[in-house]
């Protein structure tokens, strides 16, 4: 099984050479520390920042230098910094080659939740509604269940939808899973668990096909 640093491990050998990436709050954010260092990957953060680089080290924080979330952040040679809505246009224009989302739901034909539970207050969608909505690669990065244990990898998502049918690809503490017409396929299954223990934990229709391997990270 893995953790939240595995899964971005692992998310990070998605991202090719010449990739322009745009990496959501949460999890999405680590992807820049474990990217391979043989290949040039511009990080675009919506706020306004094209080249972010891995996390500082403590006591070389920068508090002018932050992500969408409000992290602090290093960047790379030759990176530049403008405003919102260039980065949108960025964005909107279909620019960026791979987005990288957190989720609190994902259903089956690739519909996603990840901006409000009622009840609770939010400050708004933010700039992930725009996200879904441009970009043609989608990578969602979460943990399988809950923590009441409950698969969050769903037939319907019960939460408030972000973007309908735009995820293609879901990397969890578990599994790989490709977002198919007929539902999750399972592409591979994180070290020590086994497919059985995959499919317990997963709502939605779940495709099997053949000895299923183990990840590399």
């Amino acid at each position: 099984m893995l953790d939240k640093t595995g899964i971005a491990q692992r998310i990070a050998k998605e991202v090719k050479d010449g990739y322009y990436v745009n990496l959501g709050i949460g999890i999405p954010t680590l992807v820049a520390n474990y990217v391979r260092n043989d290949i040039e990957v511009e990080f675009q953060s919506e706020n306004g920042v094209l080249g972010m680089g891995p996390f500082p080290f403590e006591g070389e924080e920068d508090a002018d230098v932050i992500n969408a979330g409000k992290q602090t952040i290093t960047t790379l040679p030759g990176a530049s910094f403008f405003d919102s809505a260039l980065s949108f246009s960025m964005i909107r224009g279909q620019h960026v080659d791979l987005t990288i989302l957190g989720a609190m739901e994902v259903a089956e034909n690739g519909d996603i939740a990840n901006w409000k539970i009622p009840g609770k207050m939010v400050k708004g969608m933010g700039g992930a509604m725009d996200l879904v909505a441009s970009a043609e690669n989608i990578i969602v990065a979460m943990m399988h269940t809950n923590r009441e244990g409950e698969s969050k990898l769903l037939k319907r998502c019960s939460l408030p939808l972000t973007g309908v049918g735009c995820v293609k690809k879901i990397v969890t503490n578990l599994a790989v899973v490709e977002v198919t017409p007929n539902g999750f396929k399972l592409l591979e299954r994180a070290p020590g668990v086994s497919v059985e223990e995959i499919q317990k934990a997963t709502e939605g229709t779940l495709i099997v096909e053949g000895d299923i391997p183990e990840m590399e990270l």
